[in-house]
């Protein structure tokens, strides 16, 4: 499959990558780290990166988006990264591009590209896509291997996942052959200043419980705008306040927003992505989201997920 993907690659001059909204570090470090690839590879060809802004993860080198017109697609291939269903895409105009092509980790869900690879084996779409520029004989940059590597730890959770194996750590060290300082990389992820621990340390007081330990938080819309922080900071950062809780198996974080309750989905121990698939998401069997209507439907998904551990007991 590597093979016939390169064979494209090389085959157009013009190639737009694409990634899931509300970007992650491995739908960032994916991004970038092709583009490197390619420019890398290819420096003839013409390579953007589409989406909304990179966020939390702008310290990034390289992944500044590019506003490129409809035009653009016109005779262009579009490759699209970290996504397990269309509608996960932040941007719809793939579908111009004359041939498609889509590199994902997440549980298959549905086709979307001409050219399909997803591999749940890997803990991450940056290891996919480093895995590829290496049977492809393809050459690493710094900007790329510092990228990819970037993904590999936020996706892996600094390697401690269970989807963390021989292949993870063989493919990192091809990454660091490139010399980088990791102290630095981790403290962009992972330094807090005293405000962000402020914040950490509300979420855990609103942690709550039901019947069979599932552990909770719910932020309503009014509590979201009197925080005055960013979506992502709430939804996707504040659900790891209730890991590595003994007795909790399964926890989920809720956020209110305009366009609907956010759900971000975690287990240490039970495939929680049925249930994420149910209420229209998605996403890997012990880390899924979905994005739900409002509260009674939030509510509805929390009691399949106690139920779950009560049908396991």
């Amino acid at each position: 499959m590597f093979h016939e993907i390169l064979q494209t690659i090389q085959s157009y001059e013009r190639i737009i990558l694409h990634r899931h909204g509300r970007p992650d570090g491995d739908a960032i470090g994916s991004q970038v780290g092709m583009q490197q690839i390619l420019l890398e590879n290819f420096p003839h060809k013409q390579v953007y990166m589409v989406g909304d802004a990179p966020g939390y993860y702008g310290f990034i080198e390289g992944a500044q988006m590019d506003e490129i017109p409809d035009s653009a697609y016109d005779g262009a291939l579009a490759i699209i990264l970290d996504c397990g269903s269309k509608s996960m895409i932040n941007d719809d105009r793939y579908q111009l591009a004359a041939k498609t092509i889509r590199f994902d980790h997440h549980i298959f869900c549905e086709k979307i590209a001409d050219i399909e690879v997803v591999d749940t084996s890997f803990e991450s779409c940056c290891g996919l896509v480093t895995e590829f520029a290496v049977q492809s004989g393809l050459k690493l940059n710094l900007l790329a291997s510092k990228a990819l590597f970037t993904g590999m730890i936020t996706d892996s959770g600094r390697f401690r996942y269970d989807s963390t194996n021989a292949r993870t750590f063989r493919l990192a060290s091809k990454l660091m052959e490139q010399e980088f300082d990791t102290n630095e990389l981790y403290r962009n992820l992972y330094a807090d200043d005293f405000s962000s621990k402020l914040l950490k340390a509300k979420f855990i007081l609103k942690v709550n419980f039901t019947a069979n330990s599932v552990a909770y938080i719910y932020t309503t819309l009014e509590e979201l705008q009197e925080l005055n922080v960013d979506t992502f900071t709430v939804s996707r950062g504040m659900v790891g306040t209730m890991s590595d809780t003994k007795g909790v198996d399964i926890w989920v974080n809720f956020t209110e927003t305009p366009n609907g309750v956010l759900c971000e989905l975690r287990s240490s121990k039970y495939n929680i992505n049925p249930i994420a698939v149910k209420y229209g998401g998605g996403g890997h069997a012990k880390a899924s989201g979905a994005t739900v209507a409002d509260k009674a439907t939030a509510m509805a998904m929390l009691a399949d997920l106690d139920a779950m551990i009560g049908e396991n007991k």
